[in-house]
Formats: structure tokens, sequence, C-alpha cells
């Protein structure tokens, strides 16, 4: 069972999944546990992809509107919950 999801931590794309393209967003298709999660803004689909660059989940989504902020955060708690996400250790910072 994944981990409470933790804006704190660094999080990235789990290896396991694979992220499909589509006109309103992505598939998310987990070939561990065969989850597919309907990621559902081609915004959510650039901050999952790019979660691996920040330090923290936190970092990522000060990127992203404020207006779509919250929404975008409960997305990842779920994608976390779903393990499509997975946190990483923080890189040292120079």
């Amino acid at each position: 069972m994944p981990a409470p999801f933790d804006a704190a931590r660094p999080y990235r794309l789990n290896p396991c999944v694979a992220l499909r393209p589509e006109p309103f967003g992505a598939l998310a298709y987990h070939f561990g546990n065969r989850r597919l999660s309907f990621l559902k803004a081609p915004e959510l689909v650039a901050l999952v992809g790019d979660l691996g660059r920040y330090g923290s989940a936190r970092e990522a989504l000060a990127e992203v509107p404020e207006k779509r902020r919250d929404a975008f955060g409960r997305a990842l708690a779920s994608l976390a919950a779903a393990d499509m996400i997975v946190p990483t250790e923080a890189e040292p910072q120079p």
C-alpha cells in the first residue's frame, strides 16, 4: 500500500506507468497493478511528467496557476494513492 501523499516530498512518475496522450490530457496505465487513470488536463499531464525535476510536489504545484493548484494537488494525491506517482529522494542542492 502506498504511503499517504505528502506534498513536501519529491515525486516522480512510477516507472511501471505509461502515459498515452489523448485530446483531453492522457491515459495513465500501471502495468503492475493494471490500474487505469485519466489525466483530464494537458497541464496536469505536463505536471506529472515533470514531477521528478522538482525538490517536492509543492514546488511543482507552485508552477500551476493558483486557481487550479488545489485541484491539481488533489489529482496528485489520487495518483499517489493509485501508485501512479511514487516518492523519490530529494536531490542534493549544490
